[in-house]
Parts: structure tokens; C-alpha cells; sequence
């Protein structure tokens, strides 16, 4: 009868078992990335809507401030106005920040005052 010996199944065993891990920690790193996109595009998501609902306002304070409650409690929102070279034109900073994780989306918008 033939068959394997003890020392080709244990190193076939070593190999396959090299390539479950590397495969298992390819796969929990790339779950890790995509789980850190999908919070920045959602906080990016919520800096362009409360930059939109700031630039229709007229008479933007220099510094507001505020949460997404109820939807979002965890997530607060920071804008300021800052002056530029030109007189006109006036430059809207955004910041969204996530409590939990201090992760922090800034979106920047130049506009023109009404």
C-alpha cells in the first residue's frame, strides 16, 4: 500500500495552514479600510450638507457651531468665516468630528456674501 508519510502530511499541513492566516489577516485588514472609508465618506457626507445649509443663510457668524441630533448625536459640526485677500470673498470652513474616535472631516468653500 502506498500512501503519505508522516512528514509530507505535516509539512502540507504547515503550508495550508501559512495561507489560511495570511489570507484571515488580508482579509481583517482590507475589512478594517473599508470600515474607516465608510465612516469618512459618511462624516463628509454630513460637512457637505451643513455646508450647503450655511452658504444659503445670509449673515453667517464668524464662528457656529452645532450636533446632527437626532440622527447623529455622536457627531458635532464646527464652521468658520474667515476674511481672504479679496474683500469680497469670503472663506467657509467646515470641520464634522465623530466624539467617539476624534476622527474629523474639514471641507473648505470660498463664496461670495449676500
Amino acid at each position: 500500500m502506498r500512501g503519505f508519510t508522516l512528514l509530507e502530511v505535516m509539512v502540507a499541513l504547515a503550508i495550508m495552514a501559512t495561507v489560511v492566516l495570511t489570507v484571515l489577516a488580508s482579509v481583517n485588514y482590507h475589512l478594517g479600510i473599508l470600515a474607516a472609508e465608510r465612516d469618512s465618506t459618511s462624516l463628509t457626507l454630513l460637512a457637505r450638507y451643513r455646508l450647503t445649509e450655511l452658504e444659503q443663510q445670509t449673515g453667517l457668524p464668524q464662528k457656529s457651531d452645532g450636533t446632527f441630533t437626532p440622527l447623529h448625536p455622536d457627531v458635532s459640526w464646527r464652521a468658520e468665516l474667515f476674511e481672504t485677500d479679496y474683500p469680497s470673498l469670503k472663506k467657509l470652513v467646515v470641520r464634522v468630528k465623530r466624539s467617539g474616535d476624534k476622527r474629523e472631516v474639514a471641507l473648505v468653500s470660498y463664496y461670495v456674501p449676500k
